[in-house]
């Protein structure tokens, strides 16, 4: 999903630490000069610092990816049918990227450390995850990588032409409902362990499975659009460049989610 740090109130608490430019309107006569203590000179947040933040982590989700690729093992025979088995250590992999994001949420200074944190220990799950799906259904990983590549660049363009306008309307319906799927995906997990499931999840009714998936994408595009819209503000308003690598692990969690979730309805659409 979209990094959950992606809002106003980011903008506003940097501005308000002194990291921004001020707001327009908020200028105050200067101030007699004192030997007060000097904040340093801090480099600020730039468009192609974030292209090359971003570059950084996927460079490095590929290569784990690759390795995760290799650890996994499919196809096995068991008992004349082909399976696969998911290497144990990716689900180290997805914890250890998942408490990356959340602490870089809260800790923006670390996100340079944390984005690739995410990167290697996702990536290799994420490579563990393609190798199953390439088991079952051969071909589907290169579409799903070139689906995930086409999605980028169509919102890109939505996005730079303004035919999609990121309002605050949107953003709250996006967030929200990007939410409620993240609650739903926790209820299925907690389900399974009790043995039951939620048919629109595992493909039991085929029709919804697509239906819901196809609504998933929908939304992991729409993610899309917010991070390009913190990435235009948070230079707009002079962020320092620290935020160049959280503008960048969030860009790349939502694309990870995006790639994933194309996986699951090519799988569906196979079926």
């Amino acid at each position: 999903m979209s990094n959950p740090v992606f809002n106003d109130s980011t903008i506003k608490n940097a501005q308000q630490a002194g990291w921004a430019a001020p707001v327009a309107g908020s200028h105050t006569a200067p101030q007699p000069v004192t030997d007060g203590p000097v904040s340093g000179w801090q480099k600020a947040m730039t468009v192609n610092g974030t292209i090359s933040a971003s570059a950084v982590l996927l460079v490095l989700l590929l290569v784990s990816g690759w390795f995760g690729w290799q650890a996994a093992s499919g196809p096995v025979t068991n008992e004349g049918v082909e399976t696969y088995q998911f290497p144990a250590i990716a689900m180290v992999g997805i914890v250890v990227g998942f408490i990356a994001v959340i602490v870089a949420n809260f800790k923006p200074n670390l996100a340079k450390f944390l984005g690739p944190v995410y990167a290697l220990g996702y990536g290799f799950a994420v490579g563990a995850i393609s190798k199953g799906y390439e088991t079952f259904y051969d071909g589907i990983v290169l579409q799903a990588v070139m689906g995930t590549a086409s999605v980028l660049g169509v919102m890109l363009v939505l996005y730079r032409t303004r035919i999609i306008k990121v309002t605050d309307k949107f953003r709250r319906t996006v967030i929200f409902a990007t939410m409620g799927v993240m609650v739903l995906y926790l209820s299925s997990w907690v389900i399974s362990m009790f043995g039951g499931s939620l048919p629109f999840l595992n493909g039991d009714n085929m029709a919804l499975s697509i239906g819901f998936s196809v609504l998933v994408c929908g939304l992991a595009a729409a993610n899309l659009a917010l991070d390009f819209d913190f990435i235009e503000r948070g230079t707009k308003a002079g962020l320092p460049q620290q935020y160049e690598w959280v503008a960048a692990l969030g860009l790349v969690v939502t694309l990870v989610w995006l790639y994933l979730e194309l996986l699951r309805l090519l799988s569906y659409l196979r079926n």
